[in-house]
């Protein structure tokens, strides 16, 4: 249990360099909260988290290599101590449901103030969970309609790589244009595989028709 004066520990990843410093420096001035790291995309924030283990780690959700919601996963999966604060332009009512699925602590909107960020950060230190009145409202209809049918949760990469087979590309190609590695794309195609239960691309395409996934 941390000391009422003790200060939460936090890192910051975000492939904006001039909003990331923004956000680390806001942090570090409240008087509140410890820098201990910044990075510039998933992959290098992941490694930071496990490296330091801070205390909450704000994180961007669309992010070269790993987003914010598949860090989520790895960081929920692998039972580590940190806990996520997402903080992202994106605040689809979808994404923000996944974002929680996954095992985030909290989301706010890049336009929130400094205050109501630092904020955040001591609320999910201390356990809370985050999400402000304006993204919960959103929040109810999606899960009503995740109720209605199983749910199946992609990640943003998984389904860029969905989109581009349903095109017709082929692992090189969705390389080039996703400005990823062949073998990062393979990484995606096969989690992408284990959700929908398939083997190959056309498999893949089908059973996402069949579940609406490519409406």
């Amino acid at each position: 249990m941390r000391a009422g004066n003790e200060l939460v520990t936090a890192c910051v990843i975000d492939d904006h360099p001039f909003f990331r410093d923004g956000v680390a420096r806001g942090l570090a001035n409240s008087g509140r909260i410890r820098v201990i790291g910044e990075a510039e995309d998933g992959v290098a924030g992941l490694e930071l988290i496990r490296a330091e283990l801070p205390d909450v780690a704000v994180v961007d959700q669309q992010m070269p290599r790993m987003d914010g919601v598949e860090l989520t996963r790895v960081v929920t999966r692998d039972k580590l101590r940190t806990r996520v604060l997402l903080l992202s332009a994106v605040t689809d009512s979808a994404v923000v449901f996944r974002a929680l699925e996954e095992g985030a602590a909290g989301y706010l909107s890049k336009d929130a103030r400094r205050s109501e960020i630092v904020a955040a950060v001591v609320d999910v230190a201390a356990g809370r969970t985050v999400v402000p009145p304006e993204l919960a409202a959103g929040l109810v209809d999606q899960i009503r309609r995740q109720g209605s049918r199983p749910a199946l949760v992609l990640s943003e990469r998984e389904r860029q790589v969905l989109v581009g087979f349903a095109a017709g590309r082929s692992i090189p190609a969705l390389a080039k244009e996703l400005f990823l590695e062949p073998s990062t794309v393979k990484t995606h195609t096969q989690r992408l595989y284990e959700k929908l239960g398939v083997s190959d691309r056309a498999a893949a395409v089908a059973e996402a028709m069949r579940q609406g996934l490519l409406e």
